[in-house]
């Protein structure tokens, strides 16, 4: 019997061993344009896009759909979709372009999209809840909610440093200490239904920074927030955003993206080759729940026209727990932290040549997806867009906002 070498043994598992680390890196990377991608292949959107319908009889409705229609052609979007809320009231929603394009399915207002970080603002608004009810006290330590911590250097991070990103904990690049972590980051193929499971991915990277003294963004803070969360509410995490939240407001289409038994409403999402022409790829499966809280929800417009909404009432979110949380936050040495950043909102102040616009806003990117949310008080307005694909610039895609805002002042 012919015997294979060990040497050549050993040569064949390390190469094997090195694929096997090696692709979903390189599969991330591609997706993110950093290195040539080689499948799947390109697909062409229709020359004609599917006729824009009216969802309701508002008289800006035709013109906020021509608007849509303009910034989808700009973009090169497959769809873009879009809600306004008006005293607490969607009063227009509307959506163009392709929910699939292969199958040439038209978006409508109840498309799904996955909205990223947008759910940072989602996962916030129960925090506001217990804050208001006295079930959290912002500045305790979060091990005076969750005693059995796996990492010892969260003990006195406060849920004012998860919600304001002064925590000091890693992003996803910065993981370096986990490497099983960075692992999971890159392959995302790995289903989290519990949220203090999907510490794992984290829980072994040391600390950037002394918590309160710097800012740094990342989807980590509000993946341990949600564990905060979950042990406050002393329900899965999940189901105390679904009672406390989700079915409060009617938001019948937000959740986790795996929960869904119906996923045909779910958009299809789509890489844009170089964001210049209307060549698309159909982006890798992923599954995200590792960053539920913080950059895992699915939704539509309308939903988020109603979540944004209900900051804006104050029988929801009492006048002083609205300010404390669209407050930008100070870190340790008194100064304002660099974004402009609150307690999962950010607060911002644009000029969009026809007047300042004040709003606590939050967008989102995710894998072929995007989404932008901005509550204007001064006019109890709201406005969520959404798209099934990722712009170079997310400033060309929100910009939408603006004038689609003004349309229904």
């Amino acid at each position: 019997m012919h015997k294979i070498p060990y040497k050549k043994i050993s040569l064949l598992a390390g190469a094997m061993a090195f694929i096997w680390l090696a692709a979903p890196i390189y599969q991330f990377l591609a997706y993110e344009g950093k290195v040539p991608m080689w499948f799947p292949a390109d697909i062409t959107a229709p020359q004609t896009y599917p006729q824009t319908t009216a969802f309701s009889t508002h008289p800006q409705s035709v013109s906020a759909l021509q608007l849509l229609a303009q910034y989808r052609e700009k973009i090169h979007a497959p769809a873009m979709s879009a809600a306004v809320a008006v005293d607490g009231k969607v009063v227009w929603a509307g959506a163009v372009g392709w929910e699939n394009i292969e199958q040439q399915t038209p978006a409508t207002d109840s498309t799904q999209f996955r909205i990223g970080s947008t759910s940072k603002a989602v996962t916030t608004t129960l925090l506001a809840k217990f804050v208001q009810d006295g079930k959290i006290d912002l500045d305790k330590p979060i091990s005076h909610y969750v005693a059995d911590l796996p990492n010892p250097q969260w003990r006195n991070i406060t849920p004012r440093q998860l919600a304001s990103h002064s925590s000091g904990l890693p992003d996803y690049l910065d993981n370096y200490g986990d490497v099983w972590g960075m692992y999971y980051l890159f392959k995302l193929d790995k289903r989290y239904t519990s949220v203090r499971e999907s510490l794992e991915v984290f829980d072994d990277t040391a600390l950037l920074f002394t918590p309160g003294s710097q800012f740094h963004y990342t989807s980590f803070n509000t993946v341990l927030q949600s564990v905060v969360l979950e042990a406050v509410a002393r329900e899965p995490f999940l189901s105390a955003m679904r009672n406390h939240i989700f079915t409060p407001l009617g938001m019948d289409s937000t959740g986790a993206e795996y929960e869904f038994l119906q996923p045909n409403s779910l958009a299809t999402f789509y890489w844009n080759k170089d964001g210049k022409h209307p060549a698309f790829r159909v982006w890798q499966k992923v599954d995200l729940s590792h960053r539920l809280a913080g950059g895992g929800f699915i939704s539509t417009p309308s939903d988020m026209a109603m979540l944004g909404s209900a900051w804006l009432n104050d029988d929801f979110i009492a006048p002083q727990i609205r300010t404390l949380f669209w407050q930008p936050q100070q870190l340790s040495d008194g100064s304002t932290n660099p974004q402009n950043y609150a307690l999962g909102w950010r607060w911002a102040e644009y000029d969009d040549g026809n007047g300042i616009i004040k709003n606590a806003n939050h967008g989102g990117v995710s894998r072929g997806s995007q989404s932008w949310l901005m509550v204007i008080p001064e006019r109890n307005m709201v406005v969520a867009v959404m798209i099934n694909a990722n712009v170079e610039e997310f400033w060309d895609f929100g910009q939408v906002s603006m004038p689609l805002a003004r349309l229904f002042f």
